[in-house]
């Protein structure tokens, strides 16, 4: 509502819109995005708590995953949404290092608010923060060590630090040299160092053993069973045959219909069928291949000829499977039978049928230095595997950011305690408000290492005095041990992570924080209004009463 000159009332926003402005606008925005880094914020590290999630369904989530908590959470209000797409973009990119994404633009948001009260504007704040991130990652850049890609040990060190603060922690050591060799196994020369496709690792689970029986298979897991009882279970020296058409005899596109006018015209066209049928199974003996794994369906005659020649089958494979396949074995996806040959099969040392719990599913292992393999999780219960499987994910992905940008930093908030230290030094030379901004960056930062000691039960207050006295003493890897529930040097306790994570969470979080300090008015269309009424009566909700004034039919 806004009025002319002439005093005349004048309506802009459709009836029922709400609006807030200036500051009341702003401390809504800053008070939704504060919670949601709050919700978060006691999962942070290895002393971190779990969040138990109910679903509307009933269906329950047991996780400290800043990522999973947010995504199971419905979220409504549009800042606090924003918050959750930090989580996201940290996940999707790096992986790993999304509750401290969280927590951090929460921590960013709070001290710009003690600026805002002293009436320093939300602008000055963001150019403030803005020149403070580039000297974040410049110190960041810096003060990261470089390891060698392919190196195992520190491999081996990153995957097991992102897991130490997970449900997996006691497991950690024995899973991290499962997601090494696996990322390493699917790494491959690129123009500039390595690159590694996370995609060509599948993640199988199922229920049932313990952690510890959670295995790296040089192959692949398709969950499917041997199509035909009368055909081996087991196959050594496997060659396989890809195949992406079906083993069926395919119907016309057209309607055609056949007259038959004697008996014998009857079997001669069912002979036909099998003929054809035979002679598909034919091509692939003929071909060598004593394994097939077909992605579309296969008749039940060709199913009994193919048990009769031996030939171990598996259909109505996944096309991301096929894919897979074609990586682990170095077959050739073949779409046409007549084109099948010895060269388009692949090899592996084991096609075999086993049975896990209820199911029966088939593995394919041996392969010769296979370009993609799986994981099967194995776990107590359903909440552990799903669990383990995240956690998997994020090691997963922070040794593939380390082969990729082979550069790491220490963990238990190291670097952004030392960042901090650095960051007020640089702050004295600035001038005007800024200054300002960019103290209260270093601030915000030193909340990552604050927290971790505030969920280890430490006292936050000396925890912060010890680290500044550290960092300012030369000691650039003196963090939060929050295991032991002291200071020390994380780097040669082996806890590490990678650059390429810490990088990503102060650029997302302050992208999000400046996002939100900029909005100084919120508009909000009124709700659309549902028609009440039992459904299916009173005619179509808002089409003007077509239910009553119809005339009746005959």
């Amino acid at each position: 509502m806004a009025s002319s000159l002439a005093g005349q009332p004048v309506l802009i926003l459709k009836e029922g819109t709400g609006e807030s402005k200036g500051k009341d606008a702003q401390r809504n925005n800053l008070t939704a995005a504060k919670l949601i880094a709050e919700i978060v914020r006691t999962s942070l590290g290895p002393r971190g708590m779990d969040k138990m999630l109910v679903d509307s369904m009933g269906d329950v989530t047991i996780t400290n995953d800043g990522a999973t908590m947010l995504k199971e959470i419905d979220v409504q209000h549009p800042a606090a949404k924003m918050m959750v797409e930090i989580s996201k973009a940290t996940d999707n990119e790096v992986g790993d290092g999304t509750t401290s994404a969280v927590v951090l633009a929460g921590a960013l948001l709070e001290r710009a608010e003690e600026l805002i009260d002293k009436d320093v504007h939300p602008i000055i704040i963001v150019d403030g923060y803005t020149r403070a991130v580039e000297k974040a990652q410049d110190i960041l850049e810096k003060m990261a060590e470089k390891v060698d890609p392919t190196g195992r040990s520190d491999l081996l060190k990153i995957a097991t630090t992102s897991m130490m603060t997970k449900l997996v922690s006691e497991e950690a050591p024995y899973l991290a040299g499962i997601v090494v060799d696996a990322v390493l196994q699917v790494a491959e020369k690129a123009d500039k160092g390595y690159k590694a496709d996370i995609d060509n690792i599948k993640v199988e689970k199922k229920p049932g053993g313990s952690l510890l029986n959670t295995q790296l298979i040089k192959g692949m897991v398709l969950d499917k069973e041997v199509v035909h009882s009368g055909m081996p279970k087991r196959v050594d020296e496997a060659k396989i045959a890809l195949i992406n058409s079906p083993l069926e005899i395919e119907k016309t596109e057209f309607s055609a219909e056949i007259r038959i006018s004697d008996p014998e015209q009857m079997q001669k066209f069912m002979d036909e069928e099998n003929n054809i049928l035979k002679g598909m199974v034919e091509k692939v003996k003929e071909s060598g291949a004593n394994v097939l794994i077909c992605q579309k369906g296969i008749d039940d005659l060709a199913q009994h000829f193919l048990a009769k020649n031996g030939v171990l089958t598996v259909r109505r494979v996944k096309e991301s499977d096929m894919s897979k396949l074609a990586k682990a074995t170095g077959a050739r996806m073949v779409t046409n039978l007549d084109d099948l040959s010895s060269k388009d099969l692949g090899y592996a040392k084991l096609v075999e049928e086993r049975k896990l719990e209820e199911d029966k599913w088939v593995f394919i292992e041996g392969c010769k230095n296979p370009k993609a393999v799986t994981i099967l999780v194995r776990g107590g219960t359903q909440r552990i595997v799903d669990e383990a499987e995240r956690a998997l994910h994020d090691a997963l992905m922070v040794t593939k950011d380390v082969v990729e940008m082979p550069a790491i930093v220490a963990g238990g908030g190291a670097p952004e305690a030392e960042v901090a230290y650095q960051l007020r030094e640089w702050a004295q030379k600035l001038s005007g408000r800024e200054q300002l901004a960019a103290m209260k960056f270093a601030d915000a930062i030193e909340v990552i290492p604050l927290t971790l000691a505030e969920n280890a039960g430490m006292d936050p207050i000396d925890t912060q005095v010890d680290l500044r006295a550290k960092h300012g003493k030369a000691g650039k890897w003196a963090g939060v041990d929050a295991m032991n529930g002291k200071i020390a040097d994380m780097y040669s306790k082996s806890v590490v992570e990678p650059l390429a994570v810490k990088l990503q969470i102060i650029k997302s979080a302050t992208e999000a924080a400046s996002m939100i300090l900029r909005i100084d008015d919120v508009i909000a269309a009124s709700k659309m209004r549902t028609p009440s009424g039992p459904p299916g009566g009173g005619g179509m909700g808002g089409m003007g009463g077509m239910g009553g004034g119809m005339p009746p039919m005959d």
